[in-house]
């Protein structure tokens, strides 16, 4: 079986080049998320957790956007509920990412999806779906650039506990900034795509809207579920016609 643009499916992986593009792939998604998890790290232990108990939390919820938002409800005394609604409502966005990322898992073991699912974050998304674009995705690049990646947050969070008592006020360095202007390029990457535009836009206004009413965190999931009800109605792009002659479709593994 045959990719439309002419790429084959079932060619055999060469191991140590997936995992060495996994890596090249990450270096750079590294160069934000080590700085915004030293940043978790500070205001964990500024917020009354002990390095333990910072790590813990860290290797369990793996998201830094509900970490750092259940840091600051748990600082001004919020119930657990509210705390675990919010964290639920921030990463309700990784159930739309599964539902995405399922389409590309033909190749990965039931154990493999499991770890897959674990360690699924932002970055690790739009990589996957830029991978699987381009040609299969393999579990040797997704696992590798995931436990990397899972790696390094846990490494950076340690560092931040255990230093960020120097660190008076780790926003005065704008280091919370350098995740949201990386995901905004990784977004724009997408643009090439006939509906990235109605998509994007719809997405935009809703969260917007969503925002100036409820706050947040609400209008991360409504913007996501407003722009894949979007895609839902344009549908998928056609192939174009390869010299003349019906596209060549690809099959389910």
């Amino acid at each position: 079986m045959k990719l439309a643009d002419g790429l084959s499916n079932d060619m055999p992986a060469d191991p140590a080049s997936e995992r060495k593009e996994a890596v090249r792939t990450l270096l750079p998604v590294l160069l934000a998320v080590l700085p915004f998890g030293l940043v978790y790290g500070a205001v964990a232990v500024q917020e009354g957790l002990s390095v333990t108990e910072a790590m813990g939390f860290s290797g369990a919820i793996f998201a830094g956007a509900s970490q750092l938002a259940a840091l600051q409800l748990m600082g001004i005394g919020a119930p657990v509920w509210s705390v675990l609604l919010t964290v639920f409502a921030l990463n309700f966005r990784h159930v739309l990412y599964s539902a995405s990322l399922s389409r590309h898992l033909g190749a990965f073991s039931r154990r493999q999806k499991a770890l897959a699912f674990f360690l699924l974050v932002d970055p690790l998304f739009g990589a996957s779906e830029v991978r699987a674009a381009r040609t299969r995705l393999t579990p040797t690049f997704y696992l590798t650039y995931g436990v990397l990646m899972y790696s390094g947050w846990q490494l950076a969070t340690l560092t931040g506990a255990t230093f960020g008592n120097l660190i008076e006020d780790p926003e005065a360095f704008g280091l919370d900034f350098v995740l949201p202007v990386y995901f905004l390029g990784l977004v724009m990457s997408f643009r090439g795509r006939g509906s990235f535009y109605p998509v994007a836009g719809t997405s935009l206004l809703v969260s917007v809207v969503v925002y100036w009413l409820a706050g947040p965190p609400w209008h991360v999931s409504f913007g996501g579920l407003a722009g894949i009800a979007v895609a839902a109605i344009i549908g998928p792009p056609k192939a174009e016609p390869l010299d003349g002659r019906e596209p060549v479709r690809e099959e389910a593994p």
